[in-house]
């Protein structure tokens, strides 16, 4: 048997109710850098690629497809 329907909204509600009446220890809250931490920093590449993107980009199709002499 299936258990009864329950609105989104009322869901959602719901869960911010038990959410919000959590106490706030921030001692234990953990925070977004303490949850990446692991994770940042462990790819590589070149500093300024933000800047050179498109030159990054031609000189990576250019070694897959070396353009012919013009």
């Amino acid at each position: 048997m299936r258990p009864p329907a329950v609105a989104r909204a009322a869901l959602i509600r719901e869960a911010l109710v038990h959410y919000l009446a959590q106490p706030d220890d921030s001692a234990t809250s953990t925070t977004a850098h303490a949850l990446g931490a692991d994770l940042f920093g462990r790819h590589a590449g070149p500093v300024d690629l933000a800047s050179t993107r498109k030159q990054a980009w031609a000189d990576a199709v250019d070694t897959k497809r070396p353009r012919s002499a013009r």
